[in-house]
């Protein structure tokens, strides 16, 4: 799949509303290009793709918004909207906040948050100039999935 094809999968696969296949997510993500950290800075709007990961829909019914980056080393995971409607960064839940490193994950160097906290990974690969894949890895997940994926589009 070249990065034009794996551009209109992620599209399709994006809109489909219904359980989506880690294993046609797996071969989107390694078409797209890598990316890096300088490139993901600012803040971004959150969603999932539905894969049946146990993760699947508990973040929404938190109040996920998305994830916002001010610098490598001030990354903020779960930005949430309260009941008073303003944005937040839930450190409780996310055991506190985060960076962005350059990260070795399935064999490519791309941008990674590192969370405080906990031993979580979230790696990125860029769908185009404000759209990011990502895939949900760390301590406790299988060698090889499931993982949690999600998009990230920057607002």
């Amino acid at each position: 799949m070249d990065i034009e094809e794996a551009r209109t999968r992620f599209a399709v696969l994006r809109e489909k509303g219904t359980t989506v296949s880690d294993k046609e997510l797996d071969a989107v993500w390694a078409a797209l290009p890598t990316v890096r950290v300088e490139a993901v800075l600012g803040r971004w709007r959150g969603s999932e793709f539905d894969t049946g990961h146990p993760l699947n829909g508990k973040l929404a019914r938190s109040g996920w918004y998305g994830k916002t980056f001010l610098a490598a080393h001030d990354a903020k995971p779960l930005i949430m909207r309260g009941a008073d409607g303003e944005l937040y960064s839930d450190t409780e839940l996310g055991k506190g906040e985060a960076s962005l490193w350059m990260v070795e994950f399935r064999g490519e160097s791309t941008a990674t948050m590192v969370y405080d906290g906990q031993p979580v990974f979230d790696h990125f690969k860029q769908v185009g100039d404000d759209t990011l894949m990502g895939i949900m890895n760390g301590k406790g997940f299988a060698e090889h999935g499931p993982f949690f994926y999600f998009v990230l589009d920057r607002v």
